[in-house]
């Protein structure tokens, strides 16, 4: 491990960096310079586009010259900026010179002064900052988060499909309730995810594009014969796949970004929920864990193999869901057309992200170490035949026969666990028709399952 990674604050950039490193060309310092360079580079090229006069010599140059500045950002590129940041002591300006300074002296493009006077034209350093978040954001989830997630959901899926059939003891409230199968508990979770992120996805992605305080005062003062509020509808869209908020302050009003944010929430509280079940299931020896040579479960006790793994995945995603509803709660408040909450807050867009992308490495990796253990299900299952309760008292309405509840109370409820033969003793007393009892004998604990194969 590198000493920088030894020295970090976060786990993030230290202990789980390799985990977390494909979100890095997103979140990261560098991430946001490279995705700002990006928005003004795109804007100066559909200002060249529309044919604004004083660009009207550019629309001749080939706009991959001006894509360099973006495509081949580097390190070193970064290091320049933060280096006219030291002077401007404003990191969007810093932006603006460090391409003022390229375009100037690409001889390919050789921008003069007064071109170069149209980067950043009639914007300020939010417009820039609203655009290339969500931008960032949207190339997050489908590059890395969307794949990852899809991953989780296929191998529930497989669970499911593998298991669909093994008859399970089923708990509620902690005691023996009516049997399901394994196969069907798991396709719960595998549904919720599945519909969480429908919701997730169909969320629009909004980005704020007016000007100093939203109104594009500028614009309008300086090219009055311009419809710039369409034009900037159509660059965002065109461009970046974005959904321009139509009236906001000097800010985006965060409003669609705090949707995004809940809406994985949402998807974190079922990992939760999905990671607790599976650890009680370990924990109640319904499954066991494969083991790896020289892997040690604990530092005392050697026959240990605990469901880190789940536990790990139930820490990142709650740390998750935490983040996400901090953001998605302060980002929409702002004082009068803007305060600087939103760019200390921001920052941190990353870590949400990085968290779920944890959460679900680690619940992939604990759902690849499941044995099923079909032997101390079927066991449990013997062992609480009481759960036929439900079954018998509902043929016995359905044949008229009298307190058909008050009956299966008085023989199950606070009882020992029903035996079979106790079970059966019981239904051959009832006064009811032998062919019903002959329905009632053929009962048991692993067939009584509804529709739970075929979920």
């Amino acid at each position: 491990m590198e000493l920088n990674a030894l020295t970090a604050i976060s786990p993030i950039d230290g202990r789980y960096r390799s985990q977390t490193e494909e979100i890095a060309q997103y979140f990261s310092e560098y991430g946001l310079m490279r995705y700002r360079v990006r928005i003004e580079s795109e804007y100066f090229l559909f200002l060249i586009a529309m044919g604004l006069p004083p660009l009207a010599r550019l629309a001749s140059i080939d706009p991959e010259q001006f894509h360099l500045s973006w495509k081949q950002f580097s390190i070193q590129d970064a290091i320049a900026i933060k280096s006219i940041e030291k002077t401007t002591r404003h990191d969007v300006k810093a932006v603006e010179y460090f391409l003022k300074q390229q375009w100037t002296h690409n001889p390919n493009i050789l921008l003069t002064d007064h071109e170069s006077e149209f980067i950043h034209f009639g914007l300020t350093s939010q417009d820039i900052n609203n655009t290339a978040i969500p931008t960032l954001c949207k190339e997050a989830f489908d590059s890395v988060y969307y794949p990852l997630l899809n991953n989780l959901i296929e191998s529930l899926t497989q669970m499911a499909d593998q298991w669909i059939s093994i008859p399970m003891l089923a708990r509620t409230h902690g005691q023996p309730a009516t049997p399901t199968t394994v196969g069907k508990e798991i396709r719960v979770f595998q549904a919720r995810l599945e519909n969480a992120k429908a919701s997730l996805q169909s969320l629009p992605i909004p980005a704020k594009f007016g000007g100093a305080t939203g109104n594009f005062n500028a614009h309008k003062v300086a090219y009055p014969q311009y419809h710039w509020p369409k034009l900037a509808d159509q660059f965002l869209a065109e461009k970046f796949g974005l959904q321009r908020t139509q009236i906001t302050t000097q800010i985006e009003n965060y409003d669609g970004l705090a949707a995004l944010l809940d809406a994985m929430a949402r998807i974190n509280i079922i990992i939760i929920d999905a990671c607790r079940d599976f650890w009680t299931y370990i924990s109640m020896e319904y499954f066991t864990q494969k083991t790896k040579p020289g892997e040690i479960g604990s530092s005392a006790m050697p026959h240990k193999v605990n469901p880190i793994d789940f536990e790990n995945a139930e820490g990142n995603a709650g740390f998750s869901a935490a983040i996400a509803g901090h953001l998605s709660r302060t980002l929409p408040i702002s004082r009068l057309q803007r305060d600087l909450t939103d760019s200390t807050l921001l920052r941190n867009i990353g870590l949400p992200f990085a968290h779920s992308l944890l959460a679900f490495k680690s619940m992939l990796k604990g759902l690849a170490s499941l044995e099923l253990n079909e032997n101390n299900i079927r066991v449990d299952l013997n062992q609480n035949w009481e759960v036929l309760a439900e079954a018998v008292q509902t043929i016995l309405r359905r044949e008229g026969y009298p307190k058909p509840y008050e009956t299966l109370l008085n023989l199950t409820r606070g009882k020992e666990s029903l035996t079979p033969s106790a079970y059966l003793d019981f239904i051959n007393q009832l006064e009811i028709r032998e062919e019903v009892k002959a329905e009632l004998r053929q009962l048991s604990p692993w067939d009584y399952l509804g529709y739970a194969p075929t979920s």
